[in-house]
């Protein structure tokens, strides 16, 4: 009786399964290190960059008529938070941002919103959810702005806070945290 044939010890199957695992986990990682890039570039909080002169001339439709001329905006402190209403943590942060402008309005804080979404789509979600806080309609406009300001994947939600000089004083891709405007307002 013969012996069977040695095999090796692994499969040509298992090895291009552990091929895959080796490839799959060198790509987790590097999403995870961009990501992680990318999260701390737009956390970190700038120093001294200054708005460009266009952002300060820029002018947006408001959803009850009118406009938002962010000239008007110069020489406070503003929270500026782009929004959309198909973004799920866009909507759910807007209660907090009207709470902090409600609370911080009297202190000189000016907060604008820029819905970054169909007209006609805001004005629905408004007329269900009102903010106290002034909307623009920034369109796809407000995708180049968002880009221009420093969040170069267009990600939603995102707030940009301007000191009173002018300069950038945070901003955050993301949903925002109540602990984020506590620190901004110390800041």
């Amino acid at each position: 009786m013969s012996s069977p044939a040695s095999t090796s010890s692994t499969s040509p199957r298992s090895q291009a399964g552990r091929r895959g695992l080796l490839f799959g986990g060198v790509a987790a990682v590097a999403a995870a290190a961009g990501l992680g890039g990318a999260w701390w570039r737009h956390s970190a909080t700038p120093r001294g960059e200054r708005l460009d002169a266009s952002v300060w001339a820029s002018r947006f439709d408001r959803p009850e008529g009118g406009e938002l001329d962010f000239a008007t905006l110069k020489g406070k402190p503003v929270l500026i938070n782009f929004w959309a209403t198909w973004c799920p943590p866009c909507v759910e942060e807007l209660p907090m941002v009207n709470r902090f402008y409600r609370e911080h309005a009297p202190n000189g804080w000016q907060v604008v919103g820029l819905a970054i979404d169909q007209p006609s789509a805001v004005r629905k979600f408004l007329a269900r959810t009102p903010v106290d806080f002034p909307i623009g309609l920034a369109g796809l406009q407000g995708t180049d702005l968002v880009r221009a300001l420093g969040n170069t994947t267009g990600g939603l939600p995102f707030t940009l806070v301007i000191a009173a000089d002018g300069t950038v004083a945070a901003r955050k891709m993301g949903k925002l945290e109540p602990s984020d405007l506590d620190a901004w307002l110390r800041a």
